[in-house]
């Protein structure tokens, strides 16, 4: 993906151009780490960094012309010339070629790990660069994004899945990875935006209509293509027909796609009328005749309440079979989509109310946009990017951290970070306890290392990781 934003000088805070100022004068090493400390969720899917390492890291990316480009903005953002780390930068593009000397580990993308566990750690290996660990923070601490998607969509799955185990019969539980169809793209910022949690959501899901996040999972993680999707009306076309003719717009979506799945939005006018009498009487033949399944979609009005009115009428049209569970399921030739509304809350409320009804969860799918790409932020699980530690040049270790007396959910670790895994659980602790009480080893991986790619995660070994 293309972008304008290619100078990674320019991507950080602007407070932070300043701060090689700011350290103690006897520094060499800076060490930092990426946590979640806790918020909403009580597990995190890691996903994301690679995408950031790739696109903004690897390689040669300080340049002459960057170096210029950087000191004409800061000397106009700060009305000064003397704020920029000029000598630095050039420092880097001299001895490095460029590459930026850091280290960056993590834990292997798709890996489930508890909050207040170190996620990621980055230190730099020049002394003279100690002040580009945490310059670099801005840039790596957007992770926060697509593991909160990766996080939600994976609760949401679920959702899903106990909601089938109870109420759908055994053999249409791998139905459950296109359950949750992902109509996030109008609902985000930006395309970089849709692209990075479309790829998230689809590490749970193979249900999409975001192409961006295709992209993001092709030229970021191998995947060729890494979901899917159906033809599906839009109210465009459907009320281009106008009222009147709405029934001929309902048959040229069955003359137009005579097999397969297809998805037609039906709440234009009347959702209920158009169930009752339009798919239901009108054309009833032709739906029951066609080789393949008629999704039916309302996209308005309470869901809990409209999927289940829209379920008995379509039972009594078409007909329904009771289950192995004792639940309600819909002749094979038609189904509902539920796109309207849906975010982790209201994904179960329509659930839970189709089951008091005895409708299994067979029956229905669920796109969802803002609510699954837009309507979080960093708070949802309380997202940091914290300095441990500081080593001289003396090689003296220094523990850092921050201890607020208003707030202690935000005291931050002390001293270099590993990750440690006992049994089936993940636990934090400092290198000091290394080779002691059984942590021998550290399950953070250098996937960065003076700017060259040391990891490269498929999408499938990360689907993979991260499956329920």
């Amino acid at each position: 993906m293309s972008s304008d934003f290619d100078n990674i000088i320019l991507l950080t805070d602007g407070y932070k151009v300043t701060h090689h100022r700011q350290y103690p004068s006897d520094t060499k090493i800076i060490s930092s780490y990426f946590e979640s400390r806790g918020g909403k969720f009580d597990e995190i899917t890691f996903f994301g960094p690679q995408y950031y390492i790739k696109k903004y890291l690897v390689g040669r990316q300080v340049t002459a012309d960057k170096i210029k480009e950087a000191k004409s903005y800061f000397t106009e953002y700060f009305g000064s010339d003397h704020f920029f780390n000029e000598e630095g930068w050039d420092y880097i593009r001299r001895e490095y070629d460029g590459y930026l000397p850091v280290r960056i580990s993590a834990v292997p993308e798709g890996t489930v790990v508890p909050p207040l566990n170190v996620l990621m750690t980055i230190e730099n290996t020049d002394p003279k660069c100690f002040w580009l660990t945490n310059y670099l923070e801005t840039l790596l601490v957007q992770s926060w994004y697509p593991c909160t998607v990766a996080t939600q969509s994976r609760f949401m799955k679920k959702i899903l899945k106990r909601f089938m185990e109870k109420t759908a019969d055994p053999g249409t539980m791998s139905s459950v990875d296109f359950k949750l169809h992902d109509f996030g793209f109008r609902g985000v910022t930006c395309p970089e935006q849709a692209g990075i949690g479309g790829a998230a959501h689809l590490l749970n899901f193979k249900g999409t209509d975001t192409i961006p996040a295709l992209i993001v999972a092709r030229k970021y993680y191998h995947e060729h293509v890494a979901g899917f999707s159906i033809p599906a009306a839009e109210h465009s076309t459907i009320c281009s027909w106008r009222k009147a003719r709405e029934t001929d717009a309902y048959r040229n979506m069955l003359i137009q796609f005579p097999t397969g799945l297809v998805a037609v939005v039906s709440d234009s006018y009347d959702i209920f009328n158009a169930c009752e009498n339009i798919w239901g009487e009108v054309l009833r033949n032709e739906v029951l005749a066609r080789d393949g399944v008629l999704i039916i979609r309302p996209d308005s009005g309470d869901p809990p309440q409209t999927v289940v009115k829209v379920l008995e009428i379509l039972g009594r049209k078409f007909g329904f079979r009771i289950n192995s569970k004792g639940y309600r399921v819909l002749d094979n030739h038609v189904r509902v989509i539920q796109g309207d509304g849906i975010d982790i809350v209201m994904l179960e409320k329509v659930l839970d109310n189709m089951e008091k009804h005895k409708w299994s969860a067979e029956n229905i799918a669920f796109g969802s946009g803002g609510g699954l790409l837009q309507k979080l932020n960093r708070d949802t699980n309380e997202y940091a990017f914290k300095c441990c530690s500081r080593t001289t040049i003396e090689n003296e270790e220094i523990e850092v951290y921050k201890d607020p007396i208003t707030d202690k959910g935000k005291i931050s670790k002390r001293g270099k970070q590993m990750l440690v895994k006992r049994g089936n659980t993940y636990e934090t602790v400092p290198y000091s306890r290394m080779g002691g009480a059984g942590y021998t080893r550290n399950e953070l991986v250098t996937s960065l290392l003076n700017g060259n790619l040391l990891e490269d995660y498929s999408f499938a070994s990360i689907r993979e990781r991260c499956a329920i």
